[in-house]
């Protein structure tokens, strides 16, 4: 959007000035001639430039039939392309000699609403000399370099006559239609409109002319293209008030964000084939884990529990040695009993027990008992009360997929987890001392994916330090407040 039409935020109140000032039409201001006939080709409306290109007065002419004042001087390639024009749906433009002006002319035609419109400038006309019509010179050139930098489609919308007037080429560039400075019916911007936005936006148009308070008007939607496509625009229009505070009129551009809209599109996409991996290696992780555990049920417990049944059986009928067959069945289900005990916590959600510092310690106590690798744990400047129970669970889950990570892949000997605070967020670094890796080479195992599924959740941020041979660092950082500035994924190597 140039410079030209920045305006304060729609909603803002417009200043006093804003409101009073209504300015000329830009129609009057530039140097194309225009005017406006009915089917009976009687003058609705003739503007300034074309009083001073034709000769004539808009009060001498206004009312009165075009060809009747001009009988016997308009060439008949004139009328034929006027006429044509009548029966066209789409603007015309077209460039003929004028024998009696004893020049050529440039013409622009457009037919809607009973109304047939024409834009029209003189070729080869001599400069003026009056500081008139050197200011309107100024104006047109600053209007079609505004144009030529910005690539933004410049426009006036006249809203007590429904006509938006379209300056000089933008939207000859970016829409294909063959119009400069040349007034365009508001039903013909309606009817370009795409179907699922049109409601939406005539809508907004609506509310905007309805309220006095917005001295911006903003709206996104797809427009059609002279070649039938559909172009996505952003429109900014400065909205202009007459004394009574009714909106009037409204300067604004058109820009083409057809581009940018493709690239969103395609980021979207990305994002749910993303989602759609995370998710499938979520499921695929929860499977694994109902599979282990029902193998360790099946192939584990119920061979204890079978042996367990076994002696209480043999103690019903061996009365000598039944105190030993009891002793050896009681021994099998408090082995069961101590295996429940263990998948049950490693099921179990933290938080609502123990706390999320103390389940940590205790998974890692256990660790240390049975692995090798020294687990150790230490926690900063952070108070577990500010820790929502959800968080909770997913740090934990967090601590609970790279401890396995490690026991699995890292070949430590020692790891450490340490959690602390980060102005409103909180920070899990999870290091070991193991045989590391290239972060971009190890980032699709299912560890890393889980781990990462979860950081989305908690809307936080996620990095990996690893180089081989140098062990591996995972930091996690997630807001503790509702602040959710969304996830961000980076690998970089240790320096």
């Amino acid at each position: 959007m140039p410079a030209l039409f920045n305006s304060p935020a729609l909603g803002d109140r417009p200043s006093p000035a804003a409101k009073k000032y209504q300015g000329k039409p830009i129609a009057e201001a530039i140097n194309n001639g225009f005017f406006t006939v009915d089917r009976r080709w009687t003058v609705k409306y003739w503007n300034r430039a074309a009083e001073r290109l034709l000769g004539v007065l808009s009060a001498d002419i206004l009312g009165k039939n075009l060809w009747d004042e001009f009988a016997g001087l308009l060439p008949l390639d004139f009328y034929r392309a006027y006429h044509k024009a009548f029966l066209s749906e789409i603007p015309i433009s077209f460039r003929e000699y004028w024998g009696e002006m004893g020049a050529w002319f440039e013409v622009i035609t457009y037919y809607a609403d009973g109304n047939l419109s024409i834009s029209f400038k003189k070729g080869g006309q001599p400069a003026q000399s009056t500081d008139h019509e050197e200011r309107l010179k100024r104006l047109n050139e600053l209007y079609r370099f505004v144009t030529e930098v910005t690539n933004d489609c410049l426009w006036e919308w006249d809203f007590q006559v429904r006509e938006l007037f379209w300056i000089d080429g933008g939207h000859k560039r970016i829409l294909g239609y063959p119009i400069e400075n040349a007034l365009i019916p508001q039903s013909f911007w309606e009817a370009c409109l795409h179907p699922e936005d049109k409601v939406r936006v005539l809508a907004n148009v609506h509310r905007m002319k309805l309220g006095s308070s917005a001295t911006v008007w903003e709206d996104e939607y797809r427009f059609k293209k002279a070649d039938g496509s559909y172009a996505h625009v952003h429109d900014r229009g400065h909205i202009i008030y007459n004394d009574e505070g009714r909106a009037i009129r409204m300067i604004g551009a058109t820009q083409d964000i057809t581009a940018r809209k493709a690239n969103e599109l395609k980021l979207v996409a990305q994002r749910l084939a993303s989602r759609k991996a995370v998710t499938a290696a979520v499921l695929s992780a929860q499977e694994k884990e109902r599979a282990d555990i029902g193998k360790e049920l099946h192939d584990n417990l119920n061979q204890v529990l079978g042996a367990a049944k076994l002696y209480v059986e043999m103690a019903r009928t061996n009365e000598e040695h039944r105190d030993q067959y009891l002793q050896r069945s009681s021994a099998y289900i408090v082995q069961v009993i101590e295996e429940i005990r263990k998948i049950s916590k490693a099921l179990a959600t933290p938080g609502m027990l123990m706390g999320l510092f103390e389940s940590i310690r205790i998974l890692l106590d256990d660790m240390n008992l049975v692995h090798s690798v020294r687990f150790d744990f230490s926690v900063g400047d952070l108070d577990e009360s500010l820790i929502e129970e959800d968080l909770q669970l997913n740090i934990f889950r967090i601590v609970q997929e790279q401890v396995n990570n490690i026991l699995k892949h890292a070949n430590a000997a020692t790891a450490v987890i340490m959690l602390g605070k980060r102005a409103d967020r909180i920070e899990l670094r999870i290091l070991d001392d193991g045989q590391g890796c290239v972060p971009a080479e190890a980032k699709g195992g299912v560890g890393i994916i889980n781990i990462k599924s979860r950081v989305e959740l908690l809307h936080g941020r996620v990095s990996v330090r690893s180089e081989p041979g140098r062990g591996y660092e995972l930091i996690v950082t997630a807001p503790l407040k509702d602040t959710h500035p969304g996830p961000i994924y980076s690998h970089v190597g240790i320096v």
